[in-house]
């Protein structure tokens, strides 16, 4: 069963602008220092459900948001890929000119070929490390980590970096 830990309404931390964040609950990866090891208990946090998307639609409508950012635990986790899936199709579908960001422990690309990236917009992929830990990285916590605009990944068949962010 899919479970959550918790929605933000009000995101300026986990992608551009102001933002709906959900964070999945369960993470296989348990990488040393996560700053959200609450979320890694796969039985931990709330049933995700479609009142829960209902909900996200509806924190989404103000102008002022400009997408949803889809965080864990693992969002990518096989436990917690229908729910991701699910999330950003419905997102996608109601606000078509809003982005999705998402966080993944997973690299792109030994996941690129799942549904899901027809539906997002970037995607942050690695699993954090703390020997590569910089401060100075925007929306990434290692360098390792990379910021992936996946609409152009998937046109070019290659990874393609998002422009001024790596």
């Amino acid at each position: 069963m899919v479970r959550y830990n918790l929605i933000r309404k009000m995101d300026i931390a986990d992608g551009p602008g102001v933002r709906v964040s959900i964070f999945f609950q369960g993470c296989h990866f348990h990488c040393e220092e996560c700053f959200n090891e609450e979320t890694w208990d796969f039985n931990g946090g709330k049933e995700f459900t479609s009142e829960v998307i209902d909900r996200i639609l509806d924190l989404a409508k103000e102008d002022y948001i400009e997408g949803l950012s889809i965080l864990g635990g693992e969002p990518m986790n096989p436990v917690n890929r229908p729910g991701s899936l699910e999330v950003a199709k419905a997102f996608r579908n109601k606000y078509p000119n809003k982005n999705i960001w998402m966080w993944s422990g997973y690299i792109f690309e030994d996941i690129k070929n799942e549904e899901i990236f027809k539906y997002i917009d970037v995607l942050v992929d690695g699993q954090y490390k703390k020997d590569l830990h910089d401060f100075r990285l925007k929306w990434r916590g290692s360098s390792n980590q990379r910021v992936i605009d996946i609409p152009k990944s998937i046109k070019s068949n290659k990874t393609v970096l998002l422009e001024g962010e790596n």
